[in-house]
C-alpha cells in the first residue's frame, strides 16, 4: 500500500470511527493534546500526509480502537486485549472439585463430542467415597450435592448419542492404587472400589466412553475439556479460560488427539489394565 492509499484509508478510518463515537475534532484534538487544525488536517481530501506514530496511537486510544486498523495494518478493529477478552475470556471456577459451569457446558454441548483431561480423576467415574474425600476441605457444597450433580452426569453420558474421550495419566490411577500422593488418607477399601468401578464403568459403557491412559514423562496436559466444535475450556485453578474462536479449539483438539496417539493404555484394554492395579 503506497503513502496516498494508506492514507485515504486512515482518514476513511479516523472519520467513521468518529461518527459512530460522537467524537468532535475538538473533542478528539483535546483528548490528543494537540490543535484542532491538526485533526482537521488528517481528515482533509486533500492531505496525504501521515500522523506520527504518537498521534496515531492517541486517536486510536481516544476512540477505542487499534492504531493498527486505523493504518490499514489490519481488517478488526478490536484492540489486541479486547480480541483476547473476547478469545478466550476468564470464568471464575466454583471452589470446589467438581463445578457446576462445567456442568452448563456439557448440557451446552448434548450431541457433540467431548475430550476430556481432568484434574484428577474424571467426575463421572468417581464414586461417593471419592467425593466424600475431596469435598473434606470445601464448604460451598455438601458431598451429597457434589454426588448428585456426578449422577446427573453420568446418566446423561449414558444417553443415546453420547461420545467421550477422557485422558488421564497412568500414574494417577497408579497412585490411587497404593495410595500415595493425592491419596493418600483415602482408605483401601474406598480405592478398591474406586478402582473397580472405573474398570467396570469403562467396559460397560465402551464405545460411549473411551478412557486412555498416558505417561506424563513422554507428553503433558493440563487439564481441561474440549466441547464439540464451538467451546474449549482449560482449567487453571481459580479460572477457567474459555476458547470459541475456531482457529484455538482446533489446537486444543488437535493437541488432545496427540495425547490419544500418545497414550500408552488404549481405551480397549484400560479396563483390564486398570483392575490389574489393584
Amino acid at each position: 500500500m503506497d503513502k496516498r492509499q494508506r492514507a485515504r484509508v486512515f482518514r476513511t478510518r479516523l472519520h467513521e470511527r468518529m461518527r459512530e463515537s460522537n467524537t468532535s475534532r475538538s473533542a478528539l484534538a483535546r483528548a490528543c493534546g494537540v490543535d484542532r487544525s491538526t485533526i482537521a488536517q488528517l481528515l482533509s481530501e486533500d492531505e496525504t500526509r501521515l500522523p506520527n506514530a504518537h498521534l496515531a496511537a492517541e486517536c486510536a486510544w481516544v476512540l477505542g480502537v487499534s492504531a493498527d486498523w486505523l493504518l490499514g495494518l489490519a481488517e478488526r478493529s478490536e484492540t489486541a486485549s479486547d480480541l483476547l477478552a473476547t478469545s478466550f475470556p476468564l470464568t471464575e471456577a466454583g471452589r470446589t472439585p467438581a463445578d457446576a459451569k462445567i456442568d452448563e457446558w456439557h448440557q451446552e454441548a448434548a450431541g457433540h463430542k467431548i475430550r476430556h483431561v481432568p484434574a484428577t480423576l474424571p467426575d463421572v467415574l468417581k464414586t461417593d467415597e471419592v467425593i466424600e474425600f475431596e469435598y473434606a476441605a470445601f464448604m460451598e457444597k455438601t458431598p451429597e450435592q457434589a454426588s448428585l450433580a456426578v449422577r446427573d452426569k453420568a446418566e446423561w453420558l449414558r444417553r443415546p448419542g453420547s461420545d467421550y474421550e477422557i485422558c488421564v495419566p497412568q500414574e494417577l490411577v497408579l497412585s490411587l492404587a497404593r495410595g500415595e500422593g493425592y491419596w493418600r488418607g483415602l482408605p483401601e477399601a474406598a480405592r478398591r472400589k474406586q478402582i473397580e468401578h472405573i474398570a467396570k464403568s469403562c467396559r460397560d459403557m465402551y464405545p460411549s466412553l473411551r478412557l486412555y491412559l498416558y505417561d506424563t514423562k513422554v507428553v503433558f496436559s493440563a487439564p481441561l475439556t474440549v466441547f464439540g466444535t464451538f467451546l474449549a475450556v482449560a482449567y487453571v485453578g481459580r479460572y477457567y479460560m474459555v476458547f470459541r474462536n475456531a482457529r484455538h479449539i482446533q489446537a486444543l483438539t488437535i493437541h488432545f488427539d496427540h495425547l490419544i496417539r500418545d497414550c500408552q493404555v488404549d481405551a480397549r484394554v484400560a479396563p483390564d489394565i486398570i483392575a490389574g492395579m489393584l
